[in-house]
């Protein structure tokens, strides 16, 4: 069967916290929703707030292929005639061809809310759904707080549904706003409504009780064919229903038609892109598109999964974009580096003697702090290692740094880093010296580059995309171990590298040392140059 998607990203998901978009990144989001497949793209509330506005009069820039690109906005104001409300026109204004309008289903809200009667608040809905209608607007209503207002009052809340029928409502989506109910409850009034309504029936929930996807397959299951939700999950409070999981569980489990199994292709990169946007890093365990949807980690659990994938995925990773990961750490076993290896193109050449050496440094390192989970950058230089022990390019000797601020010819509130650096490359010692004001670890990577710079020019285009510290026993206070993970990049590719010191100097310095010494082995495979300055300065060793 097929089911409408409706994506509100662009207006319900904006009411998170942390969520803010740009007119110019909502209108890139509702071009990728549009690519992705979605039916209806809820672009905001013209009538609420100038950015919304702006979004709608520049619409007309997007050039939807299948999408229909949709207005939110109100019932009436009980003081207005419908022709002459301010949103209800902004609606019509907004140049979308649909609308979703929200009117009152608890009579608690009529009361408390807009302060009018149960009969008031019928006329509000009838007269703003039928006025929209004859201007041509495909209308979805979207009955806020149904579930509630059902449980408090049962007949009063199904006569609000009644009132956007008779009015002409293409659509009558049932809201729980509050996030409170459960799979049951939701089916069961889904089955009520449809056995009383010849329409469609929608469904739109929030995630108050992590049961938001749940509830809303729960809904399809009783028969709704029109489902609304976030791809990522944002919205007020715990945010609105996964729209990711809807679909893909709707896909892949329940025989629906929704995207189509090609499009469902593009989900993870689409997910990513709005949370890129959105400033916010996807969540690493959100099911389907996230970082660790199809990781592995346990040494049993990776045996098996080398040997047949479906033994621990309940989907294959690619018919959502995304892929699967073995993860390296101390719960390691020997499939894992296996795994790496082969992802790494360096299988075959460490024999099992030396795959056994690999994995237990690796368990040391991670017992002493070390997270090769986020690095595999540092991983890779260490099969590097096993492979070419002899190879070093370059040896630290020394390294110095001092940071002050004040003093005579000192800007105020500036503090100036001073760092030292000496390296041993090709039998001949190299040093530097370096200041910065952007603090003692830049200093340093400026001493290390003007170091290795006439050596090797190639990593002049290696450049720091990333840094996080995080403290690993805060009991110690400032005497406690860090960890330092940070990410490059040669224009090419991305790496992560990681070093850990109860000083977060020494501890960034590891990382940063490990980064350059990994592209320098990369280029060997490439530049016979280096190659042959390696073999000579191997020898001299």
């Amino acid at each position: 069967m097929k089911i409408r998607t409706f994506d509100t990203t662009l207006r319900d998901g904006t009411q998170g916290e942390l969520i803010s978009f740009s007119v110019e990144d909502k209108l890139l989001i509702a071009q990728k929703l549009d690519e992705l497949g979605i039916d209806y793209v809820e672009g905001g509330w013209p009538g609420s707030n100038p950015k919304d506005k702006e979004f709608f009069a520049r619409a007309s820039e997007l050039q939807f292929k299948h999408a229909k690109l949709t207005a939110f906005g109100s019932t009436r104001f009980a003081r207005n005639k419908v022709e002459d409300d301010r949103n209800v026109r902004a609606l019509v204004e907004s140049g979308a061809p649909v609308v979703c309008i929200f009117g009152k289903s608890w009579d608690l809200h009529v009361r408390r809310a807009l302060n009018i009667t149960e009969a008031e608040n019928l006329a509000l809905i009838g007269d703003t759904v039928r006025y929209l209608k004859e201007r041509g607007k495909e209308v979805i209503y979207d009955a806020e707080h149904f579930f509630d207002g059902y449980r408090a009052n049962p007949k009063y809340a199904l006569e609000t549904l009644q009132a956007a029928h008779e009015a002409g409502a293409d659509v009558l989506c049932l809201c729980d706003t509050n996030g409170g109910s459960l799979p049951g409850q939701i089916a069961a009034l889904v089955t009520e409504v449809r056995s009383r309504f010849g329409t469609v029936i929608g469904i739109h929930t929030h995630n108050d009780s992590d049961l938001g996807v749940a509830n809303a397959l729960a809904a399809i299951d009783a028969g709704a064919t029109h489902v609304q939700g976030c791809l990522n999950g944002y919205g007020e409070r715990c945010g609105n229903a996964s729209l990711a999981s809807v679909i893909a569980n709707l896909e892949l489990k329940m025989g629906h038609e929704t995207i189509g199994p090609e499009k469902l292709a593009k989900l993870t990169s689409t997910c990513r892109f709005i949370a890129e946007l959105a400033n916010l890093p996807l969540r690493n365990d959100q099911a389907f598109v996230g970082k660790s949807a199809f990781a592995h980690k346990g040494g049993v659990h990776v045996s098996a999964v080398l040997k047949d994938s479906t033994t621990y995925e309940h989907v294959p990773p690619q018919v959502v974009g995304n892929r699967q990961r073995v993860l390296v750490s101390d719960l390691s076993g020997r499939g894992n580096v296996l795994f790496k290896l082969d992802q790494h193109g360096l299988s075959g050449r460490l024999d099992e003697n030396a795959r056994g050496q690999l994995l237990e440094r690796i368990k040391q390192m991670e017992y002493e702090g070390y997270e090769l989970e986020a690095a595999e950058g540092t991983f890779e230089l260490l099969v590097r290692e096993a492979l070419r022990p002899g190879m070093r390019f370059f040896d630290v000797d020394s390294y110095e740094v001092s940071t002050r601020a004040g003093g005579p010819g000192s800007a105020p509130g500036v503090a100036r880093s001073v760092a030292t650096v000496t390296i041993g490359a090709q039998d001949v010692a190299h040093s530097a010296t370096a200041s910065s004001v952007h603090g003692p670890f830049h200093a340093l990577h400026l001493c290390l580059r003007k170091c290795l710079s006439k050596l090797y020019p190639q990593i002049a285009d290696v450049h720091l995309t990333d840094y996080k510290v995080r403290v690993l026993d805060s009991r110690k206070g400032t005497a406690a171990n860090v960890r330092v993970l940070i990410e490059w990049s040669d224009r090419h590719r991305t790496w992560s590298t990681v070093g850990v010191s109860d000083n977060v100097i020494e501890a960034s310095w590891r990382a940063l040392v490990d980064a350059i010494r990994l592209e320098l082995m990369r280029m060997v495979e490439k530049d016979s140059s280096i190659e042959k300055a390696v073999e000579d300065y191997c020898w001299g060793v």
